[in-house]
């Protein structure tokens, strides 16, 4: 861990270094086109009935309330960083859970969403994560659980896109709404797994900083 987040720093804007300034700045644009998209892709989910993009969308409002939340916390000591480090983790597994509800009632009627506007709309939510990835990416090693949370969102989200893109290509030759659930169940799943990541390198912070004050 840099010397930029070390536990001893005064808390607060002004006790902040360059690098948790510059991450504060990252996470404020990550949640302006999280949030943004999100609308968008949520009202095309609703109008084509995609799992895929009703999952997708739900995770776009987390991330940019995730990244809000970060941008108060860089201002935060490490303790209380590790703490809110173990809220982040639950909170990108409520996606997981909004997903499964949503692929369940789409079994009862597997009907396939229109291919086209699926394909556009994914495609539009890619270009959004990989610019909020390469805004992120410098980030994520030196921030400890927050740039993680930011950054392994961003990553999962750009793969879930991909998934959804790879969905609506099966869908072409195949009248079914099975390859958009299976997808959107997909989503769950990456988000599961950095929820649990996060709340790992959390509980190391914690660690850390009861260590810093023995």
């Amino acid at each position: 861990m840099t010397d930029e987040f070390m536990p001893g720093k005064p808390a607060g804007v002004a006790g902040l270094s360059a690098s948790e300034r510059a991450l504060r700045k990252a996470v404020m644009w990550v949640a302006i086109l999280n949030l943004a998209y999100g609308v968008v892709e949520f009202t095309m989910s609703r109008l084509i009935g995609s799992v895929s993009l009703v999952a997708d969308s739900i995770d776009f409002v987390e991330d940019g309330l995730l990244n809000i939340l970060i941008f108060f916390a860089v201002a935060w000591t490490l303790h209380r960083r590790a703490r809110i480090g173990h809220a982040l983790a639950l909170i990108i597994l409520v996606p997981a859970a909004a997903t499964l509800v949503t692929a369940v009632l789409k079994v009862l009627d597997p009907s396939r969403p229109a291919v086209i506007p699926l394909t556009l709309t994914a495609t539009g939510a890619l270009l959004v994560n990989l610019a909020c990835a390469a805004i992120l990416v410098s980030h994520r090693k030196r921030g400890g659980s927050l740039a993680s949370a930011a950054w392994l969102s961003a990553r999962n989200d750009a793969f879930a896109n991909l998934a959804i893109l790879a969905a609506a290509a099966v869908a072409m030759g195949w009248d079914s709404g099975w390859p958009d659930i299976i997808v959107g169940v997909a989503i769950a799943y990456l988000n599961a797994d950095a929820g649990l990541k996060v709340w790992r390198a959390a509980s190391r912070e914690r660690l850390e900083s009861k260590a810093a004050q023995a």
